[in-house]
């Protein structure tokens, strides 16, 4: 599955705003590599960076295109390809950070197990993941792909992520590795300007698994039919504006000094 950073970025400010807060509840960070896992095409690097401007900054993605746009927008840190699911992170890191990752991942809790374990004392596991599955913009990409026009097209596949597990899940994962576990939903209420737009925002990121798996004739018959659904799932206010709302689900985890 390709990424395209110029679709991802086409909201930027929106998509950082979870990022900057998830970076607002950690902690000064001890000696050791700051990583951005999922580092995506930088936004969220470039935030660590100033945060921590002293820090080493390292930036991790799985995909080619957005290490490319990382690597321009932050000539001077280092970027590198890597699997997270099979990445082994070094002993001694200050700081794990995962914007909007990690829900791409099913075994993502034996992962942050595996990063508790490496961080330096007083260093922080930082995880911001969606938690929309519920939401009118994913469940209507299922019952797309599953209408009598694109069933087949689906039959033999699964596309939809898996859920998250419960926060209490996360806690005693953590718990025994960690100083510190703090964990909380923000549902965002994003004002845009039309259901096309809603349609362009999960381009960039859930409905590219549904329109990769397609045939490149019919993705455009695809997308036609999904916004005739979110069209009618997001009504438009007085203004002719949209409201998407986006619930998301954090975790941060500081390591016992």
């Amino acid at each position: 599955m390709a990424w395209s950073p110029t679709q991802y970025l086409k909201f930027e400010d929106e998509r950082t705003r979870p990022a900057r807060d998830l970076l607002a509840q950690v902690p000064d960070l001890p000696e050791g590599v700051a990583f951005d896992l999922g580092c995506g095409p930088g936004n969220s690097t470039e935030l660590i960076h100033n945060r921590f401007p002293w820090a080493t900054v390292s930036g991790l993605d799985s995909d080619e295109n957005m290490l490319v746009a990382a690597a321009k927008r932050l000539p001077g840190i280092t970027f590198e390809k890597a699997d997270l699911a099979s990445w082994v992170p070094p002993i001694g890191a200050s700081l794990f950070y995962g914007n909007a990752v990690f829900q791409w991942l099913p075994n993502h809790l034996a992962i942050f197990e595996r990063l508790m374990a490496a961080l330096a004392a007083g260093g922080t596991l930082a995880v911001q993941m969606p938690d929309n599955l519920g939401e009118p913009t994913h469940v209507l990409m299922e019952e797309t792909a599953r209408s009598p026009d694109f069933a087949a097209a689906f039959a033999d596949r699964t596309i939809r992520r898996d859920p998250l597990p419960g926060p209490g899940t996360y806690v005693e994962c953590l718990a025994p590795h960690a100083a510190t576990v703090d964990v909380w939903h923000t549902v965002y209420y994003h004002r845009l300007a039309n259901a096309e737009a809603i349609v362009e925002w999960v381009k960039g990121t859930g409905l590219r698994p549904y329109l990769d798996a397609l045939p490149s004739d019919r993705r455009e018959a695809f997308t036609a039919a999904y916004t005739d659904r979110i069209r009618a799932a997001y009504p438009a206010m007085s203004d002719g504006k949209v409201l998407l709302r986006f619930p998301r689900f954090f975790i941060s985890a500081v390591k016992a000094s």
